[in-house]
């Protein structure tokens, strides 16, 4: 039996049954694709199910706004995304007439869309031979055939991109993506892979040269940037609080937040740095005995290179606060995770 067909009929007789391996509608791919980027199927399924009820088609996402988008893509990370998403069904609106296009090259021309997606979409959706390579491909494929070129880098991406294209069933090129990745994530795991029961048991490099645990080779890590984030929390006399949109490149972009201070290392008393800048951005009168740290230690949010140290400082004043929000008004915009749930905490609990 060749590789192909031998990897086709353990798919068939082992797949998932996810809602958009019932469809071959481009948009609930691409929409599924996007979202399963960086994200565990498990986490993703209820965003995507969430999607789908709001914004059955490409023209009603086109037609949100930004906001909404944001709002309902809140607590899956990587925003920009959503963002790109939002954007990208606008564009298809405008040049498509709401129509996915057809061929890979357009499809790739998609913003926020890199080749494993734009493969995938066309292999699915539209019967296009065009492989993919993601963590699941390269783990599968270093390991049967011993492929030492490390991933994450673009020799890497040729070398497993050539090696699946020339296996893929050009019969059906969509059933062949999602089995490479559908062994990848349940037989060939990246911990303790289940190669008792695996149909490439005879001759996969890896088991006969004992390698499982060093393929496949990765690339240098990038070092993990340490960064202390300060929320200053001020609430007035209306239990109404002053919220700001965060501008500029970087992370959690368009997002909501508390006024932000930046610091070099955990700081003792928030009254050691200048906090002018902020007082004159929001016309405050921001009086130096008021602040309570509300964490005592450092609520760490992990990124993918980026290792966030926060805190929260909480002042209330007996002004009222000109263009501050009220609890309701804080529902309707899209917060960083780690700012939710301090939200939730401090004023709903």
């Amino acid at each position: 039996m060749k590789w192909t067909e031998t990897l086709l009929n353990w798919y068939f007789e082992n797949k998932r049954d996810f809602l958009w391996r019932q469809t071959k509608d481009p948009y609930k791919i691409w929409l599924s694709e996007i979202i399963l980027q960086q994200t565990r199927t498990s986490q993703g399924l209820p965003y995507y199910e969430k999607f789908i009820k709001e914004y059955p088609t490409i023209k009603d996402l086109a037609l949100s706004s930004e906001l909404k988008v944001l709002k309902l893509w809140q607590g899956l990370g990587y925003y920009s995304r959503a963002r790109n998403l939002h954007s990208t069904a606008k564009y298809i609106l405008n040049k498509y007439d709401g129509k996915f296009p057809n061929s890979h090259k357009e499809i790739l021309s998609l913003k926020g869309v890199g080749d494993y997606t734009a493969s995938a979409i066309a292999s699915i959706c539209f019967d296009l031979p065009h492989a993919v390579v993601d963590g699941n491909v390269y783990r599968f494929l270093s390991r049967y055939f011993g492929i030492t070129t490390p991933v994450g880098t673009s020799n890497g991406f040729r070398e497993f991109k050539e090696k699946a294209t020339s296996l893929i069933d050009k019969s059906q090129p969509g059933d062949f993506n999602q089995a490479l990745i559908e062994f990848g994530a349940l037989q060939c795991k990246p911990r303790k892979p289940n190669c008792d029961l695996c149909p490439f048991i005879q001759n996969c490099f890896a088991l006969n040269y004992d390698k499982i645990n060093i393929l496949p080779v990765k690339s240098k890590i990038n070092k993990i940037k340490n960064r202390h984030l300060n929320y200053l929390v001020i609430i007035d006399k209306n239990e109404r609080v002053i919220i700001e949109k965060r501008q500029g490149v970087g992370i959690w972009q368009n997002m909501y937040q508390f006024p932000l201070l930046e610091t070099n290392q955990k700081i003792k008393n928030i009254n050691e740095f200048n906090t002018q800048m902020i007082s004159s951005k929001h016309k405050l009168n921001m009086r130096k005995e008021k602040w309570i740290l509300w964490n005592k230690t450092s609520i760490i949010h992990k990124l993918s290179h980026q290792k966030l140290h926060i805190f929260f400082w909480i002042n209330q004043t007996t002004e009222i606060l000109p263009n501050a929000l009220t609890l309701e008004d804080l529902k309707k915009l899209p917060f960083p995770v780690v700012i939710q749930n301090f939200i939730d905490k401090f004023f709903i609990t």
